[in-house]
């Protein structure tokens, strides 16, 4: 199996887990022993803007937000995409990582150098 470089960091249980990019709700999707959490996205001229992270309380605690950022920034990057990160969490976990502005669209100037 490939791992990208940052899934390498991954805890073991979510490494053979695939995002999903469910284009009828306009959201990326990890599933986990049944339960979803999911980042909220626009999408034009292939900029995705990332709005909103949520993750059921049944997968508190473990993980699985930042696994699902993780495994989403790596579909876009692997896709071509820009992103434009709206979502505090997805915002704060770039800011940790700053590798990943290399995605980062340059209309947004929400970091700065």
């Amino acid at each position: 199996m490939y791992l990208h470089k940052k899934e390498k960091n991954m805890k073991e249980e979510f490494i053979a887990l695939n995002v999903v990019k469910n284009n009828s709700n306009n959201r990326f999707e990890l599933t986990v022993d049944g339960f979803t959490a999911f980042i909220d996205f626009k999408e034009k001229d292939h900029v995705i803007k990332l709005i909103h992270t949520e993750s059921p309380p049944e997968l508190s605690g473990r993980g699985v937000a930042t696994a699902l950022i993780e495994k989403t920034l790596v579909y876009l990057e692997e896709n071509n995409y820009k992103l434009i990160p709206l979502c505090p969490l997805v915002f704060a976990y770039i800011k940790r990582h700053l590798e990943w502005k290399r995605i980062v669209d340059a209309s947004f100037n929400g970091f700065k150098d």
